[in-house]
């Protein structure tokens, strides 16, 4: 039997914790007990239904608690998840199912599982040839709840994670039970998860790894309190985040930058000691990169609510590894790391910055903490070569949670080299035995012999009054240069509320560029005020930069 189910299940039949969904209407908490018990139940009627150990289960559906039940009930059953992508808000519908029936083909899925609201979705799936039934069906009051978990090994897959798509077409990686357990004996190891007052809180979606793995399951596995979400309420009210935390008394938390930079927006419009989040021990910050002005506003706003400083970590993580690849040390907060930006843009070297340099002569990157045992990085040069310290190159990873393939529309295929090497696709370095990420290697902007990373583009323009966080993006383009030759630059597509205000409009432009120029030292080619909603992002929020160079 596999460790991770195992755990599971002698977890769940020990402790009294348990999940609390529904908040902040009508609020529901099942133990974990209750939750695997039921789930016997749901793998018992898969298994009569024809499951088979290994099945590829896809599972869509916006009400936790059932999307929690179908995935647990296909683990016990032996089969692999897939959490599709729900529609956002601004999705275009024939898009959106055309993006689901690619993920469907590309995991190979053999059943598709449909909770409220998407019951619907099943004539269009079964008219397609799909085997689709709701997951109420897996539901009966007379289910078998002592039904005996199948037993599968671990090199069996349990998670086909879809990849964001924001830098290539989407596939899927595919963990097995033994790449899941090791990357969770990692990270709750690291930062003890579990203690007894442990309440985790959490609002990002089952979809994305650090919902599914970093937050759900971390919080079963640790058997410790976990107060879910959806990312619909966080959306439309993102104070109701530290609102929960106050309340649940949350210890453990996790998203994405851009939230964290919505909570100090909301926390300096917040009434000091309204709220107190002394009770944070972890707040979890990755997914995209960390902007270090963002964070240290929090640290300043939090304060006046018991927010302690040093529970503010980064981390580097991928679904390629089942989540988290580095993690801070208890304590540490937000370390950033001040280089020269001559010296990283031209010879790829992270060269600490002189105290009194101009913010167009540095880049600031915060470090991401240090690698998890079960997984080696390094850092390698354009001819394979292994980089030192401060030196900057691809990022490469191998160990027990690395996956070791990738399931695509053709197949699965080899997700390393021949010595077991994962190419991760970032550039980055190590400070010591602490990691830190560049950006992405195919993002880079060439300008004049230098390597500008278009992250550093976006945080100046964020810094611009009118400008709305997280909503920025830098794209090359071509422009004319002397005498007609083309020339490699940059156009800079930003979010406003005041877009529809020609003199605003300007405004904003000219201060955008004139921002970038002064903390980057370049001039963006173009710079166009957009309305919100729409800059093309991923479904988990990253922002999609092909996509914004087609927009564009």
């Amino acid at each position: 039997m596999s460790t991770f189910i195992e755990t599971i299940v002698a977890v769940a039949a020990e402790t009294p914790k348990g999940m609390t969904t529904g908040e902040p209407h009508q609020p529901v908490r099942r133990q974990w007990r209750e939750i695997v018990e039921k789930a016997r139940g749901g793998a018992a009627e898969l298994v009569a239904s024809g499951l088979r150990p290994g099945d590829a289960v896809a599972i869509l559906g916006a009400e936790l608690s059932q999307a929690v039940h179908a995935a647990v009930s296909v683990w016990l059953a032996g089969g692999s998840t897939t959490m599709l992508h729900e529609p956002g808000h601004r999705a275009n519908p024939e898009a959106w199912q055309a993006s689901t029936l690619h993920a469907l083909r590309t995991v190979d899925a053999s059943l598709v599982l449909l909770g409220r609201p998407y019951e619907p979705v099943a004539e269009l799936l079964r008219a397609r040839g799909y085997d689709a039934r709701l997951i109420e069906e897996l539901e009966r009051p007379d289910a078998d709840t002592t039904f005996a978990p199948v037993q599968v090994g671990e090199d069996a897959p349990i998670l086909l994670q879809l990849t964001s798509g924001s830098t290539s077409e989407p596939k899927a990686a595919r963990i097995t039970h033994g790449n899941l357990m090791a990357n969770l004996r990692d990270f709750t190891r690291a930062r003890d998860f579990g203690r007894p007052d442990d309440v985790l809180v959490s609002w990002v979606p089952l979809f994305h790894d650090m919902g599914m793995v970093g937050c759900f399951i971390g919080s079963m596995v640790s058997g410790m309190e976990l107060v879910a979400i959806t990312p619909v309420e966080f959306l439309r009210y993102p104070g109701l985040w530290q609102e929960l935390m106050h309340k649940y008394r949350g210890t453990i938390t996790a998203a994405p930058n851009f939230a964290y930079l919505l909570m100090a927006r909301q926390l300096a419009n917040t009434e000091p000691g309204s709220l107190d989040l002394s009770c944070v021990r972890i707040m979890g910050n990755g997914g995209e990169p960390i902007d270090a002005d963002g964070m240290h506003m929090l640290e300043t706003v939090g304060a006046r609510f018991g927010l302690d400083p040093r529970v503010l970590a980064p981390v580097y993580g991928a679904a390629e590894n089942g989540v988290l690849i580095t993690m801070a040390s208890e304590g540490d907060g937000v370390i950033i790391d001040t280089v020269d930006a001559a010296a990283l843009e031209k010879d790829r070297r992270a060269v600490p910055a002189d105290p009194g340099a101009a913010p167009s002569e540095v880049r600031r990157f915060p470090l991401l903490g240090y690698v998890l045992p079960s997984v080696s990085a390094r850092i390698v040069g354009e001819k394979g070569e292994v980089l030192g310290e401060r030196e900057v190159g691809g990022v490469q990873l191998r160990g027990a949670s690395v996956t070791g393939s990738y399931c695509t529309e053709d197949g699965v295929v080899p997700a390393t080299d021949a010595d077991g090497w994962l190419d991760i696709g970032d550039d980055g370095y190590f400070v010591g035995d602490r990691l830190v990420i560049c950006g992405r290697r195919k993002d880079v902007i060439i300008m004049g012999g230098r390597n500008i990373f278009p992250t550093d583009i976006e945080r100046a323009a964020t810094a611009v009054e009118g400008v709305r966080a997280g909503n920025v993006i830098a794209v090359r383009v071509a422009e004319d240069g002397a005498g007609g030759i083309q020339k490699e630059g940059f156009a800079v597509l930003a979010e406003s509320r005041q877009h529809a205000d020609p003199e605003a409009a300007e405004r904003i432009r000219d201060a955008v560029a004139a921002r970038v120029l002064s903390d980057v030292g370049v001039r963006p080619a173009r710079v166009v005020v957009l309305p919100p909603a729409t800059l093309p992002k991923t479904s988990s929020g990253k922002l999609r930069r092909s996509a914004a160079l087609n927009l564009l």
